[in-house]
């Protein structure tokens, strides 16, 4: 039996977070928690979190790219920011995968998370969707 994808959610917005938990759930993963801060956040975070889905600007601030880098590079976890203000990551953020513009429709969230998880996995050849814009090799 394959493994269950288990997905992070931080997300300030009540209805996006509520609305990105049921579409995870529909498409076969496990929704392991919701966070709208830095505080939060790291409080779920665990080793065993296979991707996290973080806005930038959260109830705390814009402590999304904090987040990011920590969860990338503390525990491991593939990091796909979703956010309204994809100009606020620059470049990138150390460690993490890359950016989805919001708003984001099942179809898209279904894509970047195939994408994320085949690339997980190591199968190379996978196009990323056209909307998720990769961050560099950093």
């Amino acid at each position: 039996m394959a493994m269950l994808t288990k997905i992070l959610i931080v997300e300030d917005e009540f209805l996006i977070a509520m609305e990105m938990e049921e579409i995870i759930r529909d498409l076969g993963h496990v929704c392991v928690g919701v966070a709208d801060h830095l505080e939060g956040a790291l409080a779920i975070a665990n080793k065993e979190i296979d991707v996290a889905l973080v806005d930038v600007n959260l109830a705390d601030g814009a402590t999304g790219p904090l987040i990011g880098e920590k969860f990338a590079n503390e525990f491991g976890i593939d990091v796909v920011f979703i956010t309204a203000n994809p100009h606020q990551l620059g470049d990138g953020v150390k460690g993490t995968l890359g950016a989805v513009e919001k708003p984001i429709d099942l179809a898209v969230l279904s894509e970047v998370l195939d994408y994320v998880l085949t690339a997980k996995r190591g199968e190379a050849s996978v196009v990323p969707p056209r909307q998720f814009k990769l961050f560099g090799s950093n």
